[in-house]
């Protein structure tokens, strides 16, 4: 194992690992970014960062970008992959590397996603049994999720989808980029599970009036059948079960507010990001 300090980023041409890789730059370690071959989405990537090929399907590949690595920012891309291979990779990670953040759901903190399900719950529980020091990072929704809702607000202004008063505590992804940071850097992170959210409870609806204000012009909301929006997420790629899981849970959150924690501003030393701020930073996605 390395003594040194450099992470490897999987999955790191994201909404989460282009800010993750930017605070570890700034935190003073050496990062590499694991990308598939082609990956037209590097150039989001900062400068400093070590590209690597290779793909979660084949861990020899993945093994190939870990000598020297002393901790592994572990994003799976469940949409696209299976989970057949994860305990494979996971063996690499044992062998190279001391410590592992894995970015999570809240859906496991709550109790409501299961193991067998072959998602986040299941790779908690590879870690728990493994060598490494592992970190869960248990994220509510992304306020990039919101990006969903460009076409419909560039085209007309009325979002039409499910339950616009599921209320959520949606995260910067740039604050999750760095707690992950922080863990995978500073110590006393080892074996915890993080609740990763925002600062403040917003209904869907609520985050598209936001948007409008930002914008200076009314936004609406129009709520349509969940079989509707169901057809359309899987007509996009979503795996049906992910949609009926994600569904559901919009369902939930229309009696009872999302949970929320202020794991942000204790881990990282500064206040989350508010809704408002990030659709400023992102308010030409939606012009």
């Amino acid at each position: 194992m390395s003594s040194g300090n450099t992470v490897l980023i999987t999955a790191a041409t994201g909404n989460v690992g282009i800010h993750a890789a930017a605070c570890l730059l700034e935190e003073g370690a050496e990062v590499r970014a694991l990308v598939l071959p082609g990956d037209p989405d590097v150039g989001r990537l900062p400068a400093g960062v070590q590209l690597c090929e290779g793909d979660l399907k084949d861990p020899a590949g993945v093994e190939a970008a870990l000598d020297g690595v002393d901790g592994v920012l572990w994003m799976w891309p469940f949409f696209t992959l299976g989970v057949e291979t994860a305990p494979a990779v996971l063996e690499k990670f044992e062998k190279h590397v001391r410590r592992v953040a894995l970015v999570s759901s809240v859906g496991v903190h709550i109790g409501l996603e299961r193991r067998d399900n072959n998602c986040h719950a299941y790779l908690e529980e590879l870690l728990r049994d493994s060598g490494v020091e592992w970190t869960f990072l248990r994220t509510t929704g992304f306020m990039a999720n919101a990006l969903g809702f460009a076409g419909q607000i560039k085209k007309g202004g009325v979002v039409h989808f499910p339950y616009g008063e599921a209320a959520r505590t949606a995260v910067h992804e740039a604050d999750l980029g760095a707690v992950a940071a922080r863990t995978l850097t500073g110590e006393g992170h080892a074996r915890q599970a993080y609740l990763i959210t925002g600062p403040e409870v917003l209904t869907q609806r609520e985050q598209v009036n936001i948007i409008g204000e930002v914008l200076g012009r009314e936004l609406g909301w129009e709520d349509v059948h969940a079989e509707q929006a169901r057809a359309q997420m899987v007509a996009t790629g979503w795996p049906p079960s992910y949609a009926d899981g994600a569904l559901d849970y919009f369902a939930m959150l229309t009696k009872e507010p999302e949970v929320g924690s202020k794991a942000v501003e204790k881990i990282i030393g500064r206040p989350a990001h508010t809704f408002r701020e990030w659709a400023e930073e992102h308010i030409n996605a939606f012009r």
